[in-house]
């Protein structure tokens, strides 16, 4: 069960510290992710240049690393970053963006999770079982599997990797290997509007800097997004409206609603 104090002081720790988040993620995902992070009450910075992994790193309280649109110079910039981060005891979280479709991108994820070790690896059913079974192929970013069926490869990513992993989906199940948590709010909506998988790994960096507990920060940050998605829905007559409602739910979040809406 969510210990709904603890999420509560989660929330309250990111709108008084408004942590800085970098972000080394895709073009598609930046405006929105940068967005949803303010509105939360965090700090968002979006580099991907070489030259200054080191120094963004240097000043961040999290790092997102976002395989969405990859090329070679972006990967040599994710794994400094990553590295730098890791030599200050920082948190890392990994989104393996379309693991699965390709040999580039599976490969790529896997090298991050080996050399940069994340503390958290948030993906859909499809890119985690991917990382753990070469057999299993994605489209594109799309998942074609059923987040319970990736559960298994959850807890054997989890295991081998020593990270938490969240599957994302109409549940959430996030994972340490042994322990299982659930989020159960959301809405069908969330899958039409692009970028919110990829915002839900920056969300997790955002929990992660406030809560050295990665487990619970990984929950925490699943059920922010749920509970925000599904009263953002009720509000919307299409994606477009989606998106910005989105916004405004988190920015209007408080604990009250927060506790209220959560369903377990």
């Amino acid at each position: 069960m969510i210990n709904k104090e603890h999420l509560s002081n989660d929330l309250f720790a990111v709108r008084q510290r408004s942590p800085l988040v970098h972000n080394i993620t895709n073009y598609v995902a930046m405006n929105f992710s940068a967005n949803a992070l303010l509105a939360v009450g965090a700090s968002p910075v979006m580099a991907h240049a070489v030259e200054e992994m080191e120094e963004m790193t240097a000043i961040a309280d999290a790092l997102v690393i976002n395989i969405g649109t990859l090329d070679s110079q972006w990967v040599e910039g994710m794994l400094k970053a990553g590295n730098a981060m890791r030599r200050r005891g920082g948190v890392i979280v990994l989104d393996p963006v379309g693991a699965g479709a390709s040999s580039f991108r599976t490969e790529t994820a896997r090298r991050v999770i080996e050399t940069c070790r994340p503390d958290i690896i948030r993906g859909n059913a499809s890119e985690i079982m991917a990382l753990t079974n070469s057999g299993v192929r994605s489209r594109g970013v799309d998942s074609t599997e059923a987040p319970n069926d990736a559960l298994k490869a959850a807890k054997a990513l989890a295991r081998l990797s020593n990270s938490v992993v969240t599957v994302s989906g109409p549940t959430d199940y996030i994972t340490d290997g042994e322990r299982v948590e659930t989020v159960a709010n959301g809405s069908p909506m969330m899958t039409r509007v692009t970028a919110m998988g990829c915002t839900a790994s920056s969300m997790t960096g955002v929990f992660a800097s406030v809560n050295k507990n990665v487990f619970e920060a990984a929950v925490h940050a699943m059920a922010v997004m749920g509970v925000a998605g599904e009263l953002a829905a009720e509000k919307s007559v299409g994606p477009g409206s989606m998106f910005a409602n989105f916004i405004d739910e988190l920015y209007l979040l408080t604990p009250d609603i927060l506790l209220k809406t959560l369903r377990q």
